[in-house]
């Protein structure tokens, strides 16, 4: 019975996590959802298991409105975290995108995707796409077309039209059904949709996000059997410092008992090196972006979108788990079909944080304003799909091309391209006295020790997390005061300075070593005066210079030329390392400042850099792990792009 609750608390962790509701948000929906009977005084549910042309068959359940007085187009979900609730008479209290889809009228359709839950098969993370598929080869794309075959064939009272939706994991097969669509799929949302795993969520540019490593049983755990009950447990760190935690842990391989299923004494030498977890077991067996990464890979196969699918694709500017693979898919689209009705809903949300229902958003210590997420919902996600699955269908559809929020300014702005047709590059220079200026003033050499023993924290705060959200809005003055942070900065800016695309940050840098990581952080500074303080801040900060971390990003620097084959530094020689830093649309403030932060070590946000080359870090030794003393050039550079 112990067993059983844990497995139940595992599933609760992992849906709250991955979907994009805060625990506490969670809490409020869970208390309205003990009350709210609309969908199951107003639907009808059947679950059905769909064979696919292999012979597999997906679990599948369907909600159908009561009121058959007229037909609806089917909304579906297909997903790895479950359709539950299962069995007959237990329904959802909530479905489809928003509530305003679920009151007014939608067949509403989830599906455990292959080797997950109630279906059949064996789960592949990020199964790879097969363009060219033979008789009875199949993939999530051919799954994705003969369900919704199977729906439009077979669920009485729908129109014929269907729409596809998922944040994060469930995105990603939104992507999917995009690709090679079946003819009746006229509309498409995928949000906060996985790209590629090698940049997001457990990869940020090769650097491993040590701070998922909780996750990993989640996605890598064995199953060939349906099951309505979780398979998997997740790591127990038994501690509330993670920090320590990790840096008390050593080198990566020292990780690998956690993925030992049964327990087996890992000191005896049959068992030390065996690795149960199939998904930790790929991770640390290709480190570079080989072959593997490559297949599984989405972004690059937007070709295959036709342009009778719409595409709404939607992300958050401080979403921690997946901000590469919005926007790569959003440009994509718009690179390969001209032709396409594609749009891009960018919001001041973290990790899914656009389909809550509570009126306040703020991210961590960040308040952005009320309603931001419910006017979305009804003015934006609802107006997209009734258009094309109950209106005229047409590129009319009263939307912009682009909608997104600054996140300085803290309002909504629409374009007719994303980036602004009305935005310019523009280079700003480092320099030795902390000063970031328009102007390359001299050519100096700053140094700083990284020191492995004491790495760079990511957040000031002492806590384990499942996966880290807070951080992306967290005031970064514990950074700026380190030895080992460089700081540079603009003067008191006179007038607003507006930031709409993505920043490159042009370094040139060497270290004593023959490997390091290279991070950028953009902050906005806030006035000494500011006095608009967020009442939920925690109790030890204030906004008066609040440093509102606005982006970051890390490379590791061996894949400074290639991710598929990375090389050395050689030692003390300068050397450039571009940094590409996902998009934002941000206005600093007149009385603000623009600030860069660069450091060799986020920890553990991303596990540690030995500062020693090594062909494969996942198995480095305790000995490659050397502190190094880094420099930095002042004719380094951040292009960004500026809003004119």
């Amino acid at each position: 019975m112990k067993n059983q609750t844990l497995r139940l608390f595992f599933i609760a962790i992992s849906f709250i996590y991955f979907i994009g509701c805060t625990p506490k948000t969670e809490k409020k929906l869970a208390t309205e959802e003990k009350t709210d009977t609309f969908v199951v005084e107003n639907y009808t549910k059947k679950e059905v298991d769909i064979v696919m042309r292999d012979g597999i068959k997906l679990h599948t359940t369907i909600y159908t409105p009561n009121d058959k007085s007229t037909t609806y187009p089917i909304l579906m979900q297909r997903t790895p975290y479950n359709s539950a609730p299962y069995g007959e008479g237990k329904m959802k209290t909530k479905i489809s995108p928003n509530v305003h889809l679920m009151r007014e009228g939608n067949i509403v359709v989830y599906q455990d995707v292959r080797g997950r839950w109630m279906s059949e098969g064996v789960y592949d993370n990020m199964r790879a796409y097969i363009p060219n598929k033979k008789e009875n080869q199949s993939d999530e794309v051919s799954d994705t077309y003969d369900t919704i075959d199977w729906l439009v064939k077979n669920v009485e009272n729908n129109n014929g039209n269907v729409g596809t939706w998922g944040i994060s994991y469930p995105g990603h097969y939104a992507t999917i059904s995009a690709i090679d669509a079946h003819p009746a799929l006229k509309a498409a949302s995928p949000q906060a949709c996985i790209g590629d795993f090698f940049f997001d969520d457990f990869h940020h540019n090769g650097a491993f996000l040590l701070s998922y490593f909780r996750a990993i049983p989640l996605f890598g755990t064995y199953k060939d059997t349906p099951t309505d009950s979780a398979w998997y447990s997740l790591p127990e760190m038994k501690t509330q410092d993670q920090y320590q935690f990790f840096l008390d842990k050593g080198p990566l391989k020292n990780l690998n008992e956690y993925f030992q299923y049964d327990k087996l004494d890992v000191k005896t030498a049959e068992n030390k090196d065996r690795i149960d977890d199939f998904f930790w077991k790929e991770i640390i067996e290709h480190p570079n972006y080989d072959s593997v990464w490559q297949s599984k890979g989405i972004i690059q196969h937007m070709d295959k979108v036709p342009s009778s699918v719409a595409t709404m694709i939607v992300g958050g500017f401080f979403d921690a788990e997946d901000l590469y693979g919005p926007l790569e898919t959003y440009k994509g689209i718009e690179k390969n079909g001209k032709e396409n009705y594609n749009t891009l809903v960018f919001g001041p949300w973290d990790h899914g944080k656009w389909a809550s229902s509570a009126v306040r958003n703020d991210v961590g210590n960040y308040y952005f304003g009320d309603s931001i997420s419910l006017k979305f919902q009804k003015e934006i996600e609802t107006k997209f799909f009734n258009h094309f699955l109950k209106g005229k269908g047409d590129k009319n559809s009263g939307l912009p091309e682009a909608y997104v929020f600054d996140s300085g300014k803290k309002e909504w702005k629409s374009y007719n391209a994303w980036p602004p047709n009305n935005m310019v590059k523009q280079d700003w220079f480092l320099s030795e006295n902390q000063e970031l200026t328009a102007t390359k003033k001299s050519t100096a050499a700053i140094k700083f020790i990284s020191d492995l023993k004491r790495p760079v924290p990511y957040s000031e705060d002492i806590k384990t997390v499942f996966t880290p959200r807070k951080y992306m809005t967290d005031d970064q003055r514990f950074a700026a005061r380190r030895p080992d942070v460089l700081v540079f900065e603009t003067d008191i800016l006179t007038e607003d300075f507006t930031l709409a695309g993505d920043i490159l940050a042009k370094l040139k840098v060497a270290t004593t070593g023959t490997d390091a990581d290279w991070i950028v952080k953009v902050v906005d500074v806030h006035p000494a005066d500011a006095a608009e303080n967020n009442d939920k801040m925690q109790d030890h900060l204030k906004m008066s210079n609040y440093h509102l971390m606005v982006r970051s990003e890390v490379m590791r620097g061996r894949f400074r030329n290639s991710f598929e084959h990375p090389e050395p530094f050689m030692p003390n020689k300068k050397t450039d390392v571009n940094i590409k830093l996902q998009d934002v649309f941000h206005t600093f403030k007149k009385g603000h400042k623009v600030q860069i932060q660069l450091q060799s070590t986020w920890f553990p946000l991303i596990d540690l850099n030995p500062q020693t080359y090594v062909d494969n870090i996942y198995k480095a030794n305790e000995k490659d792990f050397k502190t190094q003393t880094h420099t930095v050039f002042t004719d380094s550079s951040i292009e960004f792009s500026i809003l004119k």
